[in-house]
């Protein structure tokens, strides 16, 4: 491994280079030159007149900022002469498992071609193209015959692959305790344990005010949320992206999220954003996918169906349609594990077949794809703005919950948080549902793959992912659905089939997120 000022040299070439030509970096030479103009500029104190110009312009913070959103972004330096495939998954039986699910992704997509006669894409007819150009806001008044289509995958397909893995070095080994076969995830990865986690998540402490919870033993809520939204005010003005991270861990007001959100992610909704998502349309009318029969079936078998998201229908076919044409959102497979899906198409001249990344984004639509954007439209009606905070959450965030990898907020090691938690503190409990063949992860998995869009009403849904962008972490998705566990658990010791255990669990939307958290992770004697 590298020394740590040789990691940082790496770290601060690497940001440099990826800032280098971006807007951002345009507009810094434009301002600095207009700087040079200015009489209060002296040649002898040059670099730190124009520095000090910049800054009270508001133009360091945003290249703060950007380094900031980078850092959160960027894997950390491997030893230099680690294959790239190494620095993005170490572990070769990882990176040969997702290989595996790919190939087979891509033959079920291609099989749906196939069997349906339907081309992988084709130009839309101009009459078509007016048509929905037309209706562009009113998608969700289509009822398009979807009968033929079926999801790619649904999740618990994908929960398959990693009860499956295997670590080879481990076969023989006699490391494995008796504890670890009661789960399903039989490999083994780093994991904190409750005292750890008392130190990762100090603010969650039952002496901190926090919103979501009604009641302070310490401090009147109403004093504390009154202070609160009085400092989230004074964090918004001061556009600090790190501030508003550290903000949020005690969860964001109302109606300050929305700006918190955008300043944590630094997103904005500048011309160029503006601009960009137009250009996305107007891809979308030009030109349909096969892909897009898939975003419809799944926003109609989900959101379209759910009480809190059905009204969003029309915005979610706008964001995900708009996705699947970014080419942008094929630079996170630079840090992600996987690797965006190729298929053959037909060239221009139609003489010879090339391989080309399909969709264009590189990612594959599964059933419940569009319950990670449901939850945003209560915070964002410009869906521009709504379109750069999804993509910023899904190459942080979500892209770990449906890819294969040892990364500590990937979904096997969710899985395996949420399984270890269990066994350790709720043994009884764990047995008891192992016994009667309903395996706690069986039931859990739908909830750790959405980050729990579509089971925790809105209000408590975004507390949580308050707390997801504060930590700039998954992991406390895995200690909320055990904490949902122990919250039941009276009633889950005397079911008697898997059937009546996901009765009990079924209706998660009375479920108040933080007093759970709180409770499990500092009432919970270790």
């Amino acid at each position: 491994m590298m020394d740590e000022s040789a990691e940082l040299s790496v770290s601060i070439t690497q940001i440099v280079q990826r800032l280098k030509g971006t807007h951002l970096h345009s507009q810094l030479e434009k301002q600095a030159k207009e700087c040079l103009h200015k009489p209060e500029i002296k040649l002898e104190t040059l670099k730190d007149d124009v520095r000090r110009l910049l800054k009270a312009s508001g133009w360091e913070r945003k290249l703060q900022n950007a380094v900031y959103r980078e850092l959160h972004i960027l894997p950390p330096p491997g030893h230099p002469r680690a294959p790239p495939e190494h620095t993005k998954e170490p572990l070769a039986y990882m990176r040969k498992a997702q290989v595996n699910w790919e190939k087979r992704i891509l033959k079920s997509l291609n099989s749906m071609c196939t069997e349906l006669g339907i081309p992988l894409a084709r130009k839309r007819p101009v009459p078509e193209q007016n048509e929905l150009t037309n209706k562009w806001n009113e998608m969700g008044t289509d009822e398009p015959d979807l009968s033929k289509f079926r999801p790619v995958y649904a999740p618990k397909d994908f929960l398959e692959v990693f009860v499956g893995l295997k670590n080879p070095n481990n076969e023989r080994s006699e490391d494995l305790t008796v504890r670890s076969h009661w789960g399903l995830i039989q490999v083994s990865l780093n994991g904190r344990d409750i005292p750890q986690m008392r130190e990762m998540y100090p603010e969650l402490g039952l002496t901190y005010g926090q919103l979501g919870i009604d009641d302070h033993t310490h401090v009147p809520p109403d004093l504390f949320e009154s202070e609160h939204i009085h400092i989230g005010k004074k964090v918004v003005s001061e556009q600090d992206s790190a501030a508003a991270q550290q903000y949020s861990r005690q969860g964001c007001p109302t109606g300050l999220r929305a700006q918190l959100w955008s300043l944590i992610l630094n997103t904005t909704n500048d011309p160029e954003a503006i601009t960009h998502y137009e250009q996305l349309k107007a891809r979308v009318i030009h030109h349909d996918l096969l892909v897009d029969n898939l975003i419809y079936k799944d926003v109609k078998l989900t959101a379209s169906n759910d009480d809190y998201y059905f009204v969003f229908e029309d915005y979610l076919y706008q964001v995900l349609l708009c996705f699947s044409r970014d080419t942008a959102v094929l630079e996170h497979f630079n840090y992600n594990c996987a690797s965006p899906p190729k298929s053959c198409m037909q060239s221009k001249s139609g003489s010879e077949q090339c391989a080309v990344v399909y969709p264009p984004n590189g990612v594959i639509p599964f059933h419940g794809f569009s319950m990670y954007v449901a939850p945003l439209c209560f915070l964002y009606n410009e869906p521009s703005k709504l379109y750069s905070v999804f993509r910023e959450m899904y190459i942080r965030y979500f892209f770990r919950l449906h890819s294969v990898s040892s990364h500590p907020s990937g979904i096997v090691s969710l899985c395996l948080q949420f399984e270890r938690l269990l066994q350790t503190h709720l043994p009884q409990l764990f047995y008891h549902l192992r016994e009667i063949g309903a395996q706690p992860l069986r039931i859990a998995f739908k909830w750790i793959v959405r980050a729990f869009s579509g089971y925790l009403s809105t209000d408590q849904l975004l507390l949580l992912w308050d707390r997801i962008l504060g930590y700039d972490s998954l992991e406390i998705v895995a200690v909320l659905a055990a904490a949902v566990f122990a919250f039941r658990a009276e009633n889950l010791m005397e079911v008697t089939s898997l059937a009546s255990a996901e009765a009990v669990l079924a209706d998660l939307s009375t479920l108040k997120v933080m007093p759970l958290l709180q409770i499990f992770l500092f009432a919970t004697s270790v």
